[in-house]
């Protein structure tokens, strides 16, 4: 299966998501590899070599840039699941990641300005089903306020219906210290004993496989 996390914005969490995800699918012994398919940063391959240094169990990570088409293709012949962790913008890597993934998972904060982006973005997922009828797309809200006398996710999930072709996932991933300071450690929160945030990741993981 290839997921491609995704979305024409930077900042809204893409890395923090795929090496959560990665280490959640290593914990339940999926043959795991991740893509950065970002040129210009690197936050997952350090990720992953801060990882191997603590200790951990390596997860396979391969820097890509370019058209990415063919290399996922033969990479998902090799693994359960490849992650593809993009830059955030509108770039040659994400068209392409695109035309040969089955989910892109985007994920949005929970605010006016940057839910709007998911314009742009949409009109991107519809030229890309033109050569991948099938990719699917799923938004995550990320960073929600963990306060419970804040309604951010209430108010985003209303906001979001003004773009019905993007469906939001059941799972929210909240505003977690722990998730900062699990990929410090080269961990996932799966890795920690924050229960919360453990749960946060494996029930969007279920999502995600589940489409």
């Amino acid at each position: 299966m290839l997921i491609l996390i995704g979305h024409h914005k930077g900042g809204v969490g893409k890395s923090t998501i795929t090496v959560n995800l990665a280490a959640e699918l290593q914990r339940r012994g999926r043959k795991v590899c991740i893509v950065e398919a970002d040129p210009t940063v690197h936050t997952t391959s350090i990720w992953a070599a801060d990882r191997v240094e603590a200790g951990g169990a390596p997860i396979k990570t391969e820097q890509v840039s370019g058209n990415l088409y063919t290399k996922l293709i033969n990479l998902d012949k090799a693994h359960d699941v490849v992650l593809v962790d993009a830059a955030g913008k509108d770039s040659k890597e994400l068209r392409t990641a695109m035309t040969a993934c089955d989910l892109l998972l985007a994920p949005l904060l929970p605010s006016q300005p940057d839910l709007d982006t998911s314009k742009s973005l949409l009109a991107t997922v519809k030229e890309a089903r033109k050569f991948n009828p099938d990719l699917k797309l799923m938004g995550v809200l990320n960073r929600v306020s963990p306060h419970v006398w804040d309604d951010e996710e209430g108010e985003a999930r209303t906001y979001m219906t003004k773009y019905p072709d993007l469906v939001l996932a059941r799972t929210v991933l909240h505003d977690r210290k722990v998730f900062r300071k699990a990929m410090g450690d080269g961990k996932g929160a799966v890795e920690t004993r924050d229960r919360k945030a453990k749960a946060e990741i494996q029930l969007l993981l279920q999502e995600a496989l589940s489409w």
